[in-house]
């Protein structure tokens, strides 16, 4: 009894949590990279005032677009949501844990990416209709990409359960293995791409010729823009909580663990974004975007990567 509810209150801290840091952590990325830059930057709550801003506001809907277009924001945002609150932070054996599986993960991803571009296709833009198709031909890559990710983590755990996965790269049961390095190589290259961040797409661009996600969200306006825009933040603490969880979840508190143990690994939690979000800083400072049409490259070597891991692993484990 206990145990069920200290994994409901640490549901609802993750909850409360995920909602206030994503668009922090965007800010703070923005922030980051305008220092390394040499510009003083905006403050990174700017994103939240933003998000108040834009919820104040009627949305304007283009001429031709159908109810699509409506549902389209709302559908993409409670999937993002779903697949962070799946996602352990600070605390293993919450109360969605028995659901943090690694394909219903994926599953939820893509269901993001499907609303995002329905919303592109819907408004009846030119623009929207290249993002929308941009996005999907890229996501022909980066989904089997993750796939076999998934499936390498899975030889590994014998579970593609995200607490299980987590569990044993804590307990250190895994070790070095390349193939390991191969698949967080993937693993980075997918999230570059699910998240539009350099070289793959570059979100700070209005460029109608290279936009891909900002083509699909170029008609919305008011309160549809705010959650795409919070969308995409939650996207990125997904990735980021994903990568932490798989690959560093030292420090996380095991299920059943009390508050003092929330409150370490909940700071321990907080600085590990904090150094991804100086990373993907300092990498997006110190390249540029990428031509379109070299997308595909990108990708097809994350493919790789993660094709060379799995059959590695599938070796080395003597499944094959």
């Amino acid at each position: 009894m206990m145990a069920a509810i200290g994994g409901f209150l640490s549901l609802l801290l993750h909850a409360a949590l995920t909602l206030a840091l994503a668009p922090l952590l965007v800010g703070l990325v923005r922030w980051l990279k305008a220092r390394m830059m040499g510009r003083r930057g905006a403050s990174p709550i700017q994103p939240w005032r933003d998000l108040v801003r834009l919820l104040r506001k009627r949305p304007i809907l283009a001429f031709h677009a159908s109810p699509v277009s409506r549902a389209a924001p709302y559908m993409a945002l409670a999937a993002t949501l779903l697949a962070v609150l799946l996602v352990p932070s600070f605390a293993g054996g919450m109360a969605l844990s028995a659901l943090s599986d690694l394909v219903l993960i994926a599953g939820l991803v893509a269901v993001g990416r499907a609303a995002l571009a329905l919303a592109g296709f819907d408004a009846g833009n030119g623009f929207g209709g290249m993002g929308a198709s941009r996005e999907l031909a890229f996501a022909a890559f980066a989904e089997p990409a993750l796939l076999l990710c998934i499936l390498s983590f899975a030889v590994l755990a014998g579970t593609t359960s995200l607490d299980g996965i987590a569990a044993i790269f804590r307990d250190g049961q895994v070790g070095l293995r390349v193939s390991l390095l191969f698949a967080a190589l993937a693993l980075v290259a997918v999230a570059l791409a699910e998240n539009a961040r350099i070289p793959v797409d570059n979100p700070a661009t209005h460029l109608e010729l290279t936009m891909v996600h900002e083509a699909m969200i170029l008609e919305a306006s008011g309160r549809h823009l705010a959650l795409w825009e919070m969308q995409a933040a939650l996207k990125l603490l997904l990735w980021f909580s994903l990568l932490l969880a798989v690959f560093a979840p030292f420090g996380m508190a095991p299920a059943g663990a009390g508050p003092l143990l929330w409150l370490k690994g909940l700071a321990l939690w907080l600085g590990k974004l904090g150094l991804l979000a100086l990373a993907l800083a300092a990498f997006e400072s110190a390249i540029s975007k990428m031509r379109v049409f070299r997308v595909p490259e990108f990708l097809g070597g994350a493919l790789l990567l993660a094709l060379l891991a799995a059959a590695l692993l599938f070796v080395s484990t003597g499944l094959a």
